[in-house]
């Protein structure tokens, strides 16, 4: 967006100016090779995506549907005790956290609910999304009524403007996740995820970048999925990435911020501390993936073997997302920053 800084110019510009948040170099280096032996092994590539359960094993317009629809609405599934977590069971198996939402939108397309359509979100009422987002936890999804406003509005744009169907947003788009990334921010505002540091505005697009990111991977970079510079985009700055980074000695906290977050201080979408840790950790993985190019090269030069494996931004995010939750048990003294809102 005009007059604001694309989120890898903002996560740098932050890194430079920030007082609570640093950059570990060695545990850059030490992350990176550890994903290198990943990109070598096959784990590591555009097909991370379509590995998880829930997630459409399909490329074809509902399967981009059904992302856009996920995408909208990924947001704020933290709770306040880890006892009281928001969860769906589906096909008899328990989901938290985003998966919830996966499971409640699968359940409800099983269930006879057209919940991906946007002739069908576009004047969803409340009482309806309340059935659909049920929990079997008995704690319900956190701020539902900004899910609904999110929702209409975004089915009201699709329908009005791209004949009812993200697909066509894509199309416009013509192969560009640069230019799909800015269809999206200049008529979805609920992806406008803008904020102020030191005098300029930052910008973040979590969810505007995961959108494509997820767009990416549902299709492995090929037809609807494929962008000629999706490399361009940058890891998708939220909560959980930056717990990661800590526990693998990549991102430091000073004293006062961890004494802070460990007292479960609630910050504000915008606050300092907030957009230093979001910065920073974006910054991080820009570094993490450079290093694992870095190491691709490397090892071209030492065997004189021409490669095809590469690294994005995209896949570190992944695999430091998917990691975060197969070690949640190991990463329990590590805080999250609380910040309730609709940006992540």
């Amino acid at each position: 967006m005009e007059g604001v800084m694309s989120p890898r110019d903002a996560g740098r510009f932050i890194t430079e100016n920030c007082q609570d948040v640093t950059i570990v170099d060695a545990g850059v280096v030490k992350l990176a090779k550890i994903l290198f032996e990943k990109v070598k092994t096959g784990d590591f590539d555009v097909k991370m995506w379509r590995r998880h359960e829930l997630n459409p094993q399909t490329m074809n317009e509902e399967a981009v549907n059904w992302v856009f629809l996920t995408a909208v609405l990924n947001f704020s599934f933290w709770s306040e005790k880890e006892s009281e977590r928001y969860e769906v069971i589906y096909k008899g198996k328990g989901y938290t956290g985003y998966w919830a939402l996966c499971a409640a939108v699968n359940r409800a397309l099983e269930e006879g609910y057209p919940i991906t359509q946007p002739s069908f979100y576009a004047t969803i009422s409340e009482d309806v999304l309340k059935k659909i987002f049920h929990s079997d936890s008995g704690y319900n999804i956190p701020l539902l009524d900004r899910r609904l406003e999110v929702l209409l509005e975004a089915g009201q744009v699709l329908m009005q403007r791209y004949q009812g169907s993200f697909v066509n947003v894509i199309k416009e788009a013509n192969k560009s996740a640069q230019t799909l990334l800015k269809l999206v921010l200049q008529h979805f505002s609920s992806f406008q995820d803008i904020a102020e540091y030191n005098g300029k505005k930052v910008g973040f697009y979590k969810r505007a970048q995961i959108l494509i990111g997820d767009v990416w991977g549902c299709c492995e970079g090929q037809g609807l999925g494929e962008f000629t510079d999706v490399d361009t985009i940058t890891m998708f700055a939220d909560y959980r990435i930056p717990q990661a980074l800590v526990y693998f000695g990549v991102v430091k906290y000073s004293e006062s911020l961890m004494e802070e977050l460990k007292r479960g201080k609630l910050l504000t979408s915008g606050d300092k501390q907030e957009v230093e840790i979001r910065g920073v950790s974006l910054w991080a993985c820009e570094l993490i993936r450079d290093e694992i190019l870095r190491l691709i090269k490397e090892d071209e030069a030492e065997t004189g073997v021409p490669t095809s494996l590469t690294a994005n931004a995209i896949l570190v995010d992944h695999y430091l997302w998917d990691i975060r939750r197969e070690m949640a048990d190991q990463m329990v003294d590590i805080p999250f920053h609380r910040c309730r809102g609709i940006f992540y």
